[in-house]
């Protein structure tokens, strides 16, 4: 009789965790099951990204493999990265234009431009300074579209969801982060560079098609709009005068000052020079990461609005930094690539929460304005990757990666020990 028993007993325990299960993915895809609109925009995201990854493993490499120079690769980068700069300015357009429409327009934009590199690269040798003319163009569709993109989840999801949006928006960059590199290192192993860039020709495409039927849907609020300077400097001030919100800016400007210059210009190096890796490793390496990032971004989903998000930012953030000291130590390839899936993981916590974070403490008639002054901190990076390139001409990569990582640890807990309101912060409201 016992043995009879037995299995009874445990059946249903095996029934009550299937549930749970399920419950947990409803809860990471809520925003994508709840709101039409925002699936389309969520599409949209995954073949933007898709293209950018493309295009900036393929691009890096080739900068690279044609100089031989990380200082030149950190110009290109710079290059690349400095219309970031003009994100102010595109936060009062998302303020004040059809967020929509200027989403088309990006991506209109960035097909064109990377045809036009794609077509250069199809008929020879591409010298340096049409890559750097053309990873200008390319960056001039993708950054300033950046504060209509994060305003529109807002309008779209509500605040309440914010958090999980934001999260699958995370998810959609890193589930390219993981197949853009893989395709791009891939394709330029067997077929060579051109291939790589007609496939990001592609992935523009559908992004500006599944954006269509969202026309409309991004609507600044009614009523006659101050003048474009007036709401520049009006909004900055509002954003500005927030302690809280000035806080989540900084540590915005910390990262992309020490770290995001080195993941975004010189992984090329890290791989060819620290782990004799190809294209194709380096496409592997880039995509443990993207593996991490996308595991992050969906614990955040499943958390939906959780509590605790000032402090996983902070925390997160810094150990973040850490592990990339880590990896600037390492020399060898598997645990290179553990420390890069640990790194993608921890990075979630920054990529997601930043944006959540200034949305949240800001109110909507200045949300667009706040998300050009996140822009424009981490349009810093252009300046820090020049600055960070001279470093690793004279002390080496690795230590200047190393370095980079313990500051932003050291700013971090400095900021949480100066401005505890942000450890804190749970989402509640508008502080």
């Amino acid at each position: 009789m016992l043995s009879q028993r037995e299995p009874v007993e445990a059946s249903p325990g095996a029934v009550r965790r299937e549930p749970r299960a399920a419950a947990g993915v409803r809860q990471a895809l809520s925003s994508l099951r709840s709101s039409p609109g925002f699936r389309l925009l969520w599409i949209s995201n995954l073949f933007f990204y898709g293209g950018a990854w493309t295009q900036t493993l393929v691009l890096g490499w080739l900068v690279f493999d044609t100089t031989r120079s990380e200082f030149l690769l950190a110009v290109f980068t710079a290059v690349r990265l400095a219309p970031m700069l003009l994100g102010p300015f595109a936060g009062v357009l998302s303020d004040r234009y059809d967020r929509v429409r200027l989403l088309m327009s990006a991506c209109l934009w960035a097909l064109g431009a990377v045809v036009a590199v794609a077509v250069m690269a199809s008929s020879g040798p591409v010298s340096y300074g049409a890559l750097v003319a053309g990873g200008l163009a390319i960056g001039l569709a993708q950054s300033p579209s950046q504060p209509a993109r994060g305003s529109l989840v807002l309008d779209l999801v509500g605040r309440e969801n914010l958090s999980n949006a934001n999260a699958l928006n995370a998810l959609a960059m890193n589930m390219t982060q993981v197949i853009g590199p893989a395709i791009g290192g891939a394709m330029i192993s067997v077929f060579g560079a051109p291939a790589a860039l007609w496939i990001s020709t592609t992935w523009y495409a559908v992004s500006l098609v599944a954006l269509w039927p969202l026309r409309g849907a991004g609507r600044p609020t009614p009523g006659r709009p101050e003048p474009v300077l007036r709401m520049l400097t009006s909004g900055f001030r509002t954003v500005l005068a927030s302690r809280l919100t000035s806080a989540v800016l900084l540590v915005t400007l910390a990262a992309n000052v020490l770290l995001w210059p080195v993941y975004q210009g010189f992984m090329p190096v890290f791989a060819k020079e620290s782990l004799g890796l190809d294209a194709a490793g380096l496409g592997w390496l880039l995509t443990c990461g993207g593996l991490g990032g996308l595991a992050g971004s969906l614990v955040i989903a499943m958390l939906g609005d959780f509590r605790f998000k000032g402090g996983l930012f902070v925390l997160g953030t810094a150990a973040w930094g850490a592990l990339w000291s880590l990896f600037a130590l390492s020399r060898t390839v598997p645990l290179s690539f553990a420390l890069m899936a640990c790194i993608g993981l921890m990075s979630a916590s920054f990529g997601v929460l930043q944006t959540t974070l200034l949305l949240m403490t800001t109110a909507p008639e200045v949300r667009g304005r706040a998300l050009g002054l996140q822009e424009l901190a981490i349009g810093v990076m252009p300046f820090a990757s020049l600055g960070l390139g001279v470093a690793a001409e004279r002390v080496g990569v690795g230590t200047t990666a190393f370095l980079s990582g313990i500051l932003l640890v050291a700013v971090l807990l400095t900021l949480a020990a100066r401005v505890p309101q942000l450890v804190r912060y749970d989402g509640a409201n508008i502080p």
